[in-house]
């Protein structure tokens, strides 16, 4: 019974993972703040539910993506500039990405600014 068990927790785990949406390769969004609309273009790499990759646009120039997931259509990741972090989560539908970007962590500029949506599309 308990071979029975870890088994199909491994197939469940193997099936979760096969669902997972692909998000590898580039996204450009764009979202609206105070000082106009801003662009960003998402280099996003998968590798099983871990998701790596960079930031390009905005204020920040490049940003590396820390603590990236991926679990079936769910998405999260986050970057840090000078003034904290912004953590992105979401979900990936086919070619379109909807992210929510919030503000937190370093005490600066952005902490306390209400969320952002964006729509990020793939980049073919």
């Amino acid at each position: 019974m308990r071979k029975l068990l870890m088994l199909l927790t491994l197939l469940a785990l193997c099936a979760a993972m096969a669902f997972a949406a692909d998000v590898t390769g580039s996204w450009k969004g764009s979202f609206e703040t105070p000082m106009g609309t801003m662009e960003n273009t998402f280099v996003l790499k998968a590798d099983g539910s871990t998701v790596t990759g960079t930031i390009q646009g905005g204020p920040g120039g490049e940003l590396k993506i820390d603590d990236g997931k991926i679990e079936g259509d769910k998405i999260s990741f986050s970057a840090t500039m000078e003034f904290g972090t912004i953590k992105y989560s979401g979900t990936v539908t086919g070619d379109e990405m909807k992210l929510e970007m919030s503000f937190g962590g370093g005490g600066g500029r952005g902490e306390g600014m209400p969320p952002m949506q964006i729509t990020a599309k793939r980049v073919k």
